[in-house]
């Protein structure tokens, strides 16, 4: 099934009002949540929409949120979220962050009390819009071992650098520090489709194909991978106060609960370093240079961060709309808002 950007955030707005947030944070998460299926993030986009329907209809996102945000110095303040929907809270966090590095040059900027806040590329490419340079973090529950362990201990815990150029191109690179996200072996559960070997293992720490076999995922590059997940967790966990490493909250075992999670944006403001028009010059003067390099041989080009990000979503909309599974564009025009299927599950929602 295909659909235009309107149809599918009108079908996932519709959906998330009902389970019971209000329209204006129903329609932000939403357009975080096209940001990823339009992009071929797919397992952060319309795959996700069950289970945030059945965690907001369960009490486990506050559907009107105190947000309290506090000023800590020049450079920094901490957003306390309320346990309120995740997209929308990173995304506030964002706009003070924005605001501080324009006003002061840096910003850092914690939010904390947070649900799962989805792809936080789109958060670093609201600062690459503002023209300004950026990283955002946020922990994760645990789901891969770390380096020469045998039980999980980190999340996934995501990476996202975003930067601004001369023209309408923004650098924008968002990663898991595992080889692969678990939303991405979940889309290919949805799919059923298999994974590549080197992805994740089983109760064994064997490697897997069958994404319903996953036991664990595995970092990227093993211990560098590992090194970049203690960083994620300690500056948007340890550094913000809330639950760290095995204590982060299961994403599935409780969705009466809240999360508690930490998420953190660090911004800057380039013309602080140097001269604001050249450092976009030479932004754009690097994509030039990098798409202009010859291809190694299976390679079409060299692509900059978030490059192919922007071709598939100009090829599905070329193709007709934005890709979704049957199934799930079943449930967003249903009258359901859930079917009882995440809560008190293992953290792969078996």
């Amino acid at each position: 099934m295909r659909l235009t950007h309107d149809e599918l955030k009108e079908l996932m707005k519709k959906k998330l009002m009902k389970a019971g947030l209000s329209d204006e944070h129903a329609d932000k998460t939403a357009d975080v949540l096209v940001w990823s299926d339009e992009r071929g993030y797919h397992s952060h986009g319309s795959v996700r929409m069950e289970y945030y329907s059945e965690r907001i209809a369960k009490g486990g996102i506050t559907t009107n949120p105190n947000f309290e945000y506090k000023v800590t110095g020049p450079c920094s303040g901490v957003l306390d979220a309320d346990n309120g929907i995740g997209y929308v809270g990173a995304m506030v966090g964002m706009e003070h962050a924005i605001d501080m590095a324009k006003a002061n040059g840096i910003a850092v900027v914690g939010v904390k009390n947070i649900s799962h806040s989805g792809a936080i590329g789109y958060y670093t490419e609201m600062a690459a819009k503002a023209g300004l340079v950026s990283v955002s973090m946020c922990q994760s529950d645990p789901m891969a071992v770390p380096y020469g362990g045998t039980e999980p201990y980190y999340g996934t815990n995501p990476i996202s650098f975003g930067a601004p150029t001369a023209d309408e191109r923004n650098v924008v690179f968002d990663m898991a520090t595992t080889v692969q996200a678990w939303g991405k072996i979940l889309d290919k559960r949805s799919r059923n489709e298999m994974i590549p070997n080197d992805w994740a293992v089983d109760a064994k720490g064997n490697p897997v194909t069958d994404p319903n076999q996953v036991n664990a995922l595995v970092p990227i590059s093993g211990a560098k991978g590992y090194g970049l997940m203690m960083m994620v967790d300690v500056l948007s966990g340890v550094m913000l106060g809330v639950p760290f490493g095995k204590h982060v909250s299961s994403m599935y075992h409780d969705l009466t609960e809240g999360r508690n999670l930490g998420h953190i944006h660090i911004v800057m403001d380039p013309s602080r370093f140097t001269d604001m028009d050249s450092f976009k010059k030479n932004m754009s003067i690097v994509l030039d240079e990098l798409n202009a390099m010859p291809a190694a041989e299976g390679f079409g080009k060299v692509c900059y961060p978030g490059e192919r990000a922007i071709s598939r979503k100009e090829k599905q909309y070329a193709e007709g709309g934005i890709e979704i599974v049957d199934d799930i564009y079943q449930y967003l025009i249903s009258e359901d808002v859930h079917y009882n299927r995440y809560n008190h599950k293992n953290r792969f929602a078996d």
